[in-house]
């Protein structure tokens, strides 16, 4: 038997990080663009904030590899199912690929890394500027990839009304759920 709601851990861990990553997302503007006395502590939240999510989400990667998930309606178009699955991976790979690339950019610029983590990239200031360029760009394509993902949730809860929405909605099911 499939299941109809994703499990409780998978719910708390998507609703944590989508907070968590659209704040990761403000704060990396606001750090960019503020020079001002609080930038040093804009920097810190920021690195701290995406060592917490680079765990997060490998701990999400196995838990959805690990799981039980519920199925996609049946009556979605071929076209949507694969768009729901290169959406999903995309997700994935770029909350993965996003911290690596910030730990890349601060091994390669000779940064402090949080937790004194060991550099994963040589010190290499050519490097740093493309991983740094690179760390942006992910950030844009994240940012449009939740819009996307957002916008497709809203359709499956308010449009279709197939229970995909409803099936990773936080907090307790209603009765017959």
């Amino acid at each position: 038997m499939s299941a109809t709601v994703f499990h409780p851990l998978a719910r708390l861990l998507h609703w944590l990080m989508a907070v968590l990553i659209l704040a990761m997302l403000f704060i990396g503007v606001s750090m960019v663009a503020d020079l001002s006395p609080r930038h040093p502590w804009l920097v810190e939240l920021h690195k701290a904030t995406g060592l917490a999510l680079l765990v997060l989400v490998i701990l999400r990667i196995v838990l959805r590899l690990s799981l039980a998930h519920p199925p996609l309606p049946r009556d979605l178009p071929p076209l949507q199912r694969l768009a729901a699955g290169a959406s999903h991976l995309l997700l994935y790979g770029l909350m993965l690929a996003m911290p690596l690339l910030g730990w890349a950019m601060l091994s390669a610029g000779g940064y402090p890394r949080p937790l004194q983590l060991p550099a994963i990239a040589p010190h290499d200031l050519q490097l740093y500027a493309v991983l740094r360029q690179a760390h942006g760009w992910a950030g844009y394509l994240l940012f449009a990839t939740v819009l996307v993902h957002l916008g497709a949730a809203l359709v499956h809860g308010l449009v279709r009304r197939d229970g995909v929405l409803r099936s990773m909605w936080p907090g307790p099911l209603r009765r017959g759920e």
